[in-house]
């Protein structure tokens, strides 16, 4: 009986299926921070004394960063938590070079009761494009 209404009704249970896909993804994406420009960005870091956290390998933070950002790499999070403690009630623009692990490292600090953390939209390379000073180690 079940199978023969799915058989019958293919096209609403593939729309079933896309729009719970979609549903999820929005979800799990706004668990994983916002997105934000360069302009907000600067101005959380400027008027909200937020917390520069630049998740990138070393060789790419080495490369160039935002100044006093505090480098720590994607998965040495859970780690180092101690040390985001105080940083609890700030914002928090989390740096990337792609998505992925911006996208896990703020989930994991959602996840530790961290609420204000945004993505900076592009990572590191939407920084450089707006002319915003990069400083080398």
């Amino acid at each position: 009986m079940k199978l023969a209404f799915i058989q019958n009704n293919i096209l609403l249970v593939i729309i079933l299926v896309l729009s719970g896909s979609i549903l999820l993804w929005e979800l799990l994406s706004r668990r994983s921070g916002r997105e934000i420009g360069a302009v907000l960005a600067v101005q959380l870091i400027n008027y909200k004394d937020a917390l520069v956290l630049d998740v990138r390998e070393e060789g790419e933070y080495d490369a160039g960063h935002i100044q006093n950002s505090m480098h720590m790499p994607a998965d040495k999070i859970k780690d180092r938590m101690q040390e985001l403690e105080k940083f609890k009630d700030k914002p928090i623009v989390v740096i990337y070079r792609s998505g992925v692990r911006s996208g896990a490292a703020s989930a994991t600090l959602h996840a530790n009761g961290f609420s204000l953390v945004h993505n900076l939209k592009g990572g590191i390379d939407t920084w450089k494009q707006a002319n915003l000073p990069i400083v080398k180690k």
